[in-house]
């Protein structure tokens, strides 16, 4: 099928609209459509008779026959031209044809195109580069220059259409692509759709198929994320919100906009509030609105509506022309400096900019007049709005939004492109129809802007922790629920008489209220398990000998003070083949000084202080953290197994204990890391009582170290790393990048996103030729590896190789996106991708530091997201040298129970035993 310019101008607003051009259907009337048709077939016809006017009658044509344009005919000017191509077409404006430059030169063409805005756009150059594409493959030459006419002063400017022709050739394949296709493209509504005439019958199609698109906010990029997830309706959509408490440092700062959010409000049909949404109107308010001509950068209304109590006065700056935009803009700031503490307010940026461009234009304001005070604190509406106050309608429009809170305009069609017709029709004929159709437009924007304000108003004095936070129709997020979908859930009863009769149906409460009285066998074993245990009997007594002297003056005067103390020490001692509980009961007297009257209690009650002993503690740790079993479980699990009667929460103590005690060993640990030649890094999140914190784990080949950190901004590593300058092994999070020293960054992380990429892209050869090339690269590498280890000597041979990669991937043109964005990728990363090559025992992968993640994830499984920070701290500093246990081939239990805290002294000690025994 041919492609006109008409359809390539249609494609460039929306596919669709140029694939129902292409099947000749006939949209519906809209007025702002047919008003730009007719002013652009009038300023072409008058821009073609100013370009007849200057030229001679001989040198120029009329509608030529395409056969004709090589002739020899000395025209100079061509207008009306159909121009063709291989399968492209357009209707050329006008053409002029300039002299050739030298002897034995072809003359050169150029086309023309008129635009009657004063501002040009993309589009308009890139019609002006089909024309020279079409026009160039009609003459069989080169056409690299064009002109486009525009404006009310009928400005010229020269376009180098040679620059757009390769964006112009992909626009026309993907147009032939989709006409040849037997079905429409996907239904997108965008910013066109208002100016289009096939705008109705667009938006009822993805109204009945609830499309993403009906999301005024939502981008192209942010709807394809959405459906890579299998969404495609605004319901779905809606599903996804999960309300998340905000940590405690971004709790001051804004909440970013949730697309998902405003789909629930939809939904729901009510107003969701996330945040504070504050609005104080301190003063008098003053709602502004402003109408202009965008590509003129023309003023020529002021609305105004003052507030003042239950009186309201309505003020309406007309200004006749360009001339009159000061006398609007005088009159403004007098009727503001008339009021007492005046607050403007009004919607969007277009206010904004106009405050801004009129001090520009007319000279600033005094700093301490209330007109400056009231420019300068203007209050945009749509800025409290955005992120924070979500209503259940499609786009976040000052008349979406009033149209929901019950606000109507008496022409329920107008609106600001409307009002741009209107103006140009009142300046063509002085209709006062038109003119007393603006100000109404303008009168009654002034008044939704007005109920928006109140109901912000009202919001903000109804938000939590108000005393009075409900409102009908109004829902905080902050009040809402996590919904999961699979689970347990507490239901909510409409009466407590409900409420009441489910909680009597709890199987707890049945056991020990209900089936306690009516069976028999229950009430039995409820009275023999609420008897009292006997004691646990001691395996050894200990008599404590008496103390040599007193503490206090030396004397050895010491006599017994008091009746004989016992106390038992609950312990496990392992054998041979096996574990057994050991209890041992301490028998003490307390003595008295005879000389100066002190007492004092014998030296080994004080080293057996606790009721537990160090093995119990240690096989506890052991159970919960090198065999990651829940506390709960290690309390119960030697409960049943050893009968030792341990109170709950008991393992809990042990670790914190334990943490305390290995806490300078643990800082040893990541001084050490942090001075070596080598380095791997990885973070990972963790959850700690419904907020978010992250685990950074920092590994080499021996020791490994976890570090908590309530955010994964790069503050903890510029602080542990500042002085290191061994080789830093990670993967592609920026933050790492921050670090001055040698970088390997990890190829398996770069090979599985590559991997991703192909299977998202499965048509995309160009893709797949690149990722060959690299991994027909690499794999040498790892070959080499495999046959002599991670030896510079051996490595330095591929360097070369790389070399010649880049060299190639530099000078290779690429069309295709993914495939830019990866070798974007790896021009930026080429200092990190081979360091491994430049240093012996430097590793191509962060394996070491993936594996040390994947150690604390499943103890991660375990604490289930229950405990506090101070709770992962002290699991970080136990995991830290449980693993380098492992890393050296330690045992972790042998290393608690050795009483030991430094492992490098426990490796000496436990290499000198096994030497020992392999002599004997």
């Amino acid at each position: 099928m041919t492609i006109t310019s008409h359809l390539f101008e249609a494609y460039l607003k929306c596919p669709t609209k140029s694939w129902l051009r292409s099947q000749d259907k006939r949209g519906d009337e809209n007025a702002h459509a047919d008003w730009e048709r007719r002013q652009s077939d009038c300023y072409r016809s008058e821009g073609i008779k100013r370009l007849l006017h200057d030229v001679a009658e001989n040198d120029r044509v009329t509608s030529p026959p395409s056969t004709d344009i090589l002739g020899t005919a000395g025209w100079r000017l061509a207008v009306d031209l159909l121009a063709q191509g291989h399968e492209v077409e357009s209707a050329l404006h006008a053409m002029e044809r300039m002299p050739s430059k030298g002897r034995g030169k072809s003359g050169q063409f150029m086309p023309i195109r008129f635009v009657f805005t004063n501002k040009l756009t993309k589009d308009d150059r890139l019609l002006l580069a089909f024309d020279a594409l079409v026009l160039s493959e009609m003459l069989g030459r080169d056409v690299s220059l064009g002109r486009i006419i525009h404006g009310d002063d009928h400005a010229t400017l020269q376009v180098k259409t040679s620059a757009l022709v390769s964006e112009v050739r992909k626009r026309t394949e993907k147009i032939a692509a989709l006409l040849s296709g037997p079905s429409p493209p996907d239904l997108v509504l965008n910013r066109h759709c208002p100016e289009c005439e096939f705008q109705a019958g667009c938006r009822q199609k993805a109204a009945e198929k609830d499309d993403l698109s009906l999301l005024g906010s939502l981008t192209e990029k942010e709807r394809r994320k959405y459906h890579s997830k299998g969404i495609f309706t605004v319901t779905q959509l809606s599903f996804t919100f999960r309300p998340r408490r905000r940590r405690k440092r971004l709790r001051g700062k804004r909440e970013k906009y949730h697309q998902s959010l405003k789909a629930l409000a939809i939904r729901a049909n009510k107003i969701h509030v996330a945040g504070s949404a504050e609005l104080k109107i301190e003063g008098t308010p003053v709602y502004l609105d402003v109408e202009g001509l965008p590509d003129q950068d023309f003023y020529y209304l002021i609305g105004m509506r003052i507030r003042n109590g239950d009186a309201v006065i309505q003020h309406s700056l007309w200004a006749e022309s360009t001339e009159g935009e000061k006398h609007i803009w005088t009159d403004f700031l007098a009727i503001l400096s008339a009021i007492e503490k005046p607050v403007l307010v009004h919607y969007g940026s277009y206010e904004t900019t106009f405050l801004k461009r009129m001090r520009e234009r007319y000279g600033e304001l005094p700093e301490d007049s209330e007109s400056a005070n009231a420019i300068n604190s203007a209050i945009n509406l749509l800025s409290v709005i955005f992120a924070q106050v979500y209503f259940p309608t499609f786009s976040n429009g000052l008349k979406n939004i009033a149209g929901y809170l019950g606000f109507q305009w008496s022409d329920a069609g107008a609106s600001g492109l409307q009002t741009i017709r209107w103006r140009h029709e009142w300046a063509a004929s002085r209709v006062p129809s038109r003119k007393q159709a603006l100000l109404t437009y303008n009168a009654e924007d002034c008044e939704a802007l007005e109920v928006v304000a109140n109901k912000l108003v009202e919001l903000h004095l109804a938000a939590p922790p108000a005393e009075n936070s409900s409102l009908d129709g109004v829902i905080h997020t902050s009040q809402l629920k996590r919904e999961h979908p699979y689970g347990f859930k507490r239901n909510i009863f409409s009466f407590p008489e409900l409420d009441v009769i489910n909680k009597a149906a709890y199987w707890d409460y049945q056991r020990e209220r209900v089936y306690v009285k009516t069976n028999a066998g229950l009430k039995r074993r409820s009275k023999r398990t609420s008897r009292p245990k006997r004691p646990l009997s001691a395996n050894e007594t200990l008599e404590c000998p008496r103390p040599r002297c007193c503490l206090k003056c030396d004397s050895a005067k010491l006599w017994g003070h008091g009746r004989r103390k016992r106390k038992h020490v609950v312990d496990l001692k392992f054998m041979r083949h096996g574990v057994k509980r050991w209890i041992t009961c301490y028998q003490v007297h307390r003595y008295q000084c005879q000389i100066c009257g002190a007492t004092r209690f014998p030296d080994e009650l004080r080293r057996a202080r606790g009721k537990f002993g160090p093995n119990l503690m240690a096989y506890a740790i052991y159970l919960n953290v090198d065999l990651r079993m829940p506390q709960n479980g290690v309390d119960r699990s030697l409960n049943k197994v050893l009968d030792l009667r341990l109170p709950c929460g008991t393992t809990s103590h042990f670790k914190a204990k334990a943490a305390k005690t290995y806490n300078d060993t643990y800082n040893a640990l990541v001084e050490r890391l942090c001075r070596g030649n080598l380095l791997h890094a990885d973070e990972t999140k963790v959850s700690i009582k419904g907020s978010d914190g992250f685990v950074w784990v920092f590994a080499n080949m021996d020791e490994v170290a976890y570090v908590y950190s309530e955010t994964r901004e790069g503050d903890l590593l510029q602080t542990l790393l500042k002085d290191f300058t061994g080789v830093l092994v990670s993967d592609f999070y920026a933050a790492y990048d921050g670090i001055q020293c040698p970088q390997q960054k990890c190829l398996i992380h770069l090979i599985r996103d590559v991997n991703d990429d192909i299977l998202k892209h499965p048509y995309d050869e160009e893709l797949k030729r690149l990722a060959l090339a690299f991994a027909r690269l690499v794999k040498p590498m790892v070959e080499t590896i495999d046959r002599h280890g991670l030896k510079k000597r051996f490595l330095k041979k591929h360097l070369p190789p790389v070399d010649r990669f880049y060299q190639h991937l530099s000078d290779k043109p690429l069309q295709s996106e993914p495939t830019v964005k990866l070798r974007s990728r790896f021009l930026k990363n080429r200092n990190k991708l081979f360091t491994f090559l430049k240093y012996d025992g430097v590793p191509w992968n962060n394996n070491n530091a993936e594996h040390a993640v994947k150690a604390f994830a499943m103890l991660r499984h375990v604490i289930g997201g229950v405990t506090t920070e101070r709770g992962i701290r002290d699991y970080l500093v136990l995991l830290s040298i449980c693993e380098t246990c492992k890393y050296q081939e330690l045992d972790f239990l042998d290393f608690l129970r050795s009483g030991e805290q430094d492992l490098a002294v426990f490796a000496r000690r436990r290499k000198g035993s096994t030497e020992t025994k392999t002599s004997e």
